[in-house]
């Protein structure tokens, strides 16, 4: 049971940004992907959930064994796939509670049109209300968001943290057996970095999440401890290791990796 990224080639707009990624994320495990702006990091978690504009021109990826090429976004996330994007869209006019609603009830697969015991009833695609608000409300608790936070437009208006809060809260409800967090650590202070962590590492463990965690900084990493780090140079993977490569990379920087990258091709 993986996520299972296999010698993964990605173009956009023409230019190669992926140079042959191969990664294996095991059900229950943490793993980060470190690297410096430009490397390639947000491509690679875009190209994973299916985002039209990157085109994937060799390799494959695999979720517990199916591949997910050609797949649209929808039935990545159906399949147990989600993403938490560095940047999430605003939605004006849809609340929060009425987006968590139609996520949850689609990828859980209300309204299954083959479901001939459902089949036309009036709201029969949708999680049932009363079900529906108890878990919401159970994970609102988690998290630490004011239940006034759900009637707002889906990230109209939200700070940095409040749009990450959001994004978890989504992983909540969704309940992805492989989640990528792109950057969820940007744009957090002390208090919401803590608070959001601790709700990953919740959810993470009572889920058994595969997850894949890209980062810049150690910080996040010291609330949830990967157990693989990855660093992402030129839109590959250069090094593998445990948290000792963080560390490294605290006091040293990414030019120690570029570095090393030239001395081994002497």
């Amino acid at each position: 049971m993986a996520l299972e990224i296999r010698n993964l080639h990605v173009a956009v707009e023409g230019e190669d940004i992926l140079k042959g990624v191969s990664l294996v994320v095991e059900r229950g495990t943490k793993h980060a992907l470190m690297g410096p702006n430009g490397s390639g990091k947000s491509t690679l978690s875009y190209s994973l959930m299916g985002h039209p504009n990157y085109l994937v021109t060799e390799g494959d990826i695999l979720l517990d064994g199916t591949s997910l090429l050609g797949m649209p976004p929808d039935e990545r996330a159906r399949a147990g796939l989600f993403l938490a994007m560095q940047y999430p869209v605003a939605v004006s006019g849809v609340s929060l509670y009425s987006f968590l609603h139609a996520a949850t009830s689609a990828v859980r697969g209300y309204g299954d049109q083959s479901d001939t015991a459902t089949r036309g009833r009036f709201n029969a695609h949708m999680m049932p209300m009363r079900e529906f608000r108890k878990e919401v409300n159970d994970e609102l608790d988690l998290l630490k968001i004011d239940p006034i936070f759900l009637r707002r437009y889906l990230n109209e208006g939200f700070s940095g943290g409040e749009k990450k809060r959001a994004e978890i809260l989504q992983m909540a409800m969704l309940q992805p057996r492989y989640a990528i967090l792109d950057e969820t650590d940007s744009g957090l202070d002390i208090d919401a970095l803590r608070i959001v962590s601790e709700g990953v590492n919740t959810l993470q463990r009572e889920l058994n999440i595969g997850l894949l965690l890209i980062t810049h900084y150690q910080r996040i990493l010291n609330y949830i401890h990967p157990d693989v780090v990855h660093i992402f140079v030129d839109g590959r993977i250069v090094k593998t290791g445990d948290f000792e490569l963080v560390e490294i990379l605290e006091e040293q920087g990414y030019e120690w990796v570029r570095q090393e990258l030239v001395g081994g091709q002497k």
